[in-house]
């Protein structure tokens, strides 16, 4: 079948929202023509809104979802029941359009998140209208091989370097930091590089960086390197664990930073900010593979609230659910319960601060002997759950499952290449689409736009290997 049937055929199922189907037969997927395995598409020149082939309305009334023509996805708003939701939010955006602050934006989820794809987009849209304000939030060191954030070229020796981070069947509150994920080693020689990107629309200089590390008995040394010259040794030996940081300024351009471990003891390291003097918009991708929410109470409650505090994000979005929609064994009340208590620590320790909820996407049941697919009736209880909390909490909630177009729409994502060969995740250009939807809907209500303003010479980072990779990590797994 060709791509523009494919396109069409699909649009017969996006255009019905409230469809009862339940069940659907499924051919095996083919590879994608360039993406391989996970069908994701290949780099290409531009910024990551051309590469798409998308155009944001900034402003439009989406009182009803409206059907952009030959791409799937409706162009849904956030759900907004109180009308308040993001007035903080705006109102920095605000501040920033006029030179006085930065606006910042924290992403947790899951690999949705983890991907960098969406929340890439997010990031460079508001940077190219509000100013670049710089990478925000990045782990000096790989936690897991496929880590990455777009724009940021990432080196480390990752086989010295453990991840600690909240695995399933893992009961134990752990000192994981603002990420909840942390690296650490104590073997000599083990590094980690972060530099800016030569390329890009955004993203391409920095001149602030913040380490946050973990003080503790018997800690280790490391050295602190930028652009080749030894900036500081750091000890992170202390008499109790103490949440730690380490700042340095340095002329806005083009940097390289290292962090390289002395191997006389125990090193943890909760991340690293990269940002700039100048106001803008930073946007903090805090996404672990096979994450739920739940995992976040097993984050140690003073460190984390600290660096939230710290990073004051004036928007905070919880993109889980996914990965919830399998656990099966979990009841749904308690799925709630526990829910309530993650956005109620984030809603206690930044009261003021905007939030979002992104709900699960569409992750039919598949049964490959018969080759079909079935709704997931899970997948539908835990939207409910989010929209409800969400509403209750004083937060938005943005349907992804509607905006996929229901229960089964994945099946159409797939064939059309905006869903990957496994039924859960997207390819590139799936992400690229929820972004741009998630953009409009972000803005929507904020007023006249600046106009985007970036180098029509730039190219877009990530790679088509590397998103290959982590879409082939099993849901429900640590996804390394």
């Amino acid at each position: 079948m060709t791509g523009l049937a494919l396109v069409v055929a699909a649009l017969v199922c996006w255009t019905c929202t409230n469809r009862p189907a339940v069940r659907a037969e499924v051919a095996a997927p083919a590879e994608a023509a360039s993406g391989g395995e996970s069908g994701a598409e290949p780099v290409a020149d531009g910024t990551l809104a051309e590469e798409a082939g998308l155009e944001t309305p900034a402003n439009e009334d989406l009182d009803e979802p409206a059907i952009d023509e030959g791409i799937p996805g409706l162009r849904i708003a956030i759900r907004d029941p109180g009308h308040h939701a993001l007035d903080h939010f705006h109102d920095s955006l605000r501040r920033t359009q006029a030179h006085e602050a930065t606006t910042r934006i924290a992403f947790f989820g899951a690999s949705h998140v983890a991907a960098d794809f969406f929340t890439g987009y997010v990031r460079e849209q508001l940077q190219t209208r509000f100013g670049d304000g710089g990478h925000g939030f990045i782990l000096p060191a790989q936690p897991w091989r496929s880590y990455r954030h777009l724009g940021i070229q990432l080196e480390s020796s990752w086989r010295l370097w453990d991840g600690a981070r909240v695995r399933q069947g893992m009961t134990d509150i752990g000192s994981y930091g603002y990420a909840g994920v942390a690296v650490e080693s104590n073997r000599r020689g083990a590094w980690g590089a972060i530099e800016t990107a030569a390329s890009g629309s955004v993203g391409r200089t920095a001149g602030i960086f913040e380490l946050y590390y973990l003080s503790q008995p018997g800690g280790g040394d490391l050295d602190l390197l930028i652009d080749g010259r030894r900036a500081e040794r750091i000890t992170t030996a202390a008499d109790a664990p103490t949440a730690s940081y380490a700042r340095f300024e340095r002329e806005d351009g083009r940097h390289r930073l290292e962090v390289r471990l002395r191997g006389n003891g125990p090193v943890r390291l909760f991340g690293l900010v990269v940002e700039r003097a100048e106001p803008g918009v930073v946007v903090d991708t805090l996404g672990i593979n096979g994450a739920r929410a739940r995992n976040q109470l097993l984050w140690e409650d003073a460190t984390f609230r600290e660096h939230l505090r710290r990073r004051a994000p004036d928007l905070v979005v919880l993109a889980y659910g996914t990965n919830e929609a399998g656990d099966d064994d979990v009841p749904i009340a308690a799925y709630e319960e526990r829910l309530r208590q993650v956005v109620g620590r984030i809603r206690e320790t930044l009261p003021e601060s905007s939030c979002v909820l992104i709900g699960p996407s569409d992750r039919p049941l598949r049964d490959a002997a018969a080759g079909v697919v079935e709704d997931r009736p899970r997948t539908t209880q835990i939207n409910d759950v989010q929209r409800r909390v969400a509403a209750e909490l004083g937060c938005g909630f943005f349907d992804v499952l509607r905006f996929m177009g229901g229960p089964l729409s994945m099946v159409e994502w797939v064939e059309a290449g905006y869903g990957a060969p496994d039924h859960v995740h997207f390819t590139r250009t799936g992400y690229l689409r929820m972004g741009d939807v998630l953009f409009g809907a972000l803005v929507r209500g904020y007023g006249d736009l600046p106009e985007p303003v970036s180098d029509p010479t730039a190219t877009a980072n990530g790679t088509a290997e590397t998103a290959a990779e982590e879409l082939a990590a099993p849901v429900g797994s640590d996804g390394e």
